[in-house]
């Protein structure tokens, strides 16, 4: 069994110590195109981290803002309604 794995390995190695450069040509437009797509992907990560942190901001915001609102609108009633 060791004698076997020692012989492709060895086999292994030899193929790939003799294996030539490929001959391959990547042009421009393919290297724009990953560019791109990765760029879109990073956006499309950031914009839903912003959203996810963002979301409960609002949602505190919105809240002070409705509280301040009825607060006020206690305030102007008390003053208005005739005091008793």
């Amino acid at each position: 069994m060791k004698k076997q794995r020692a012989i492709f390995l060895a086999s292994l190695l030899s193929v790939a110590g003799f294996a030539g450069p490929a001959a391959a040509y990547v042009g421009p437009g393919a290297g724009l195109s990953v560019i791109g797509a990765l760029v879109g992907v990073l956006l499309a990560v950031g914009a839903a981290a912003v959203f996810v942190v963002g979301w409960p901001i609002r949602r505190m915001m919105r809240r002070r803002k409705e509280d301040a609102a009825a607060r006020a609108a206690a305030r102007n009633a008390a003053r208005s309604s005739p005091a008793s």
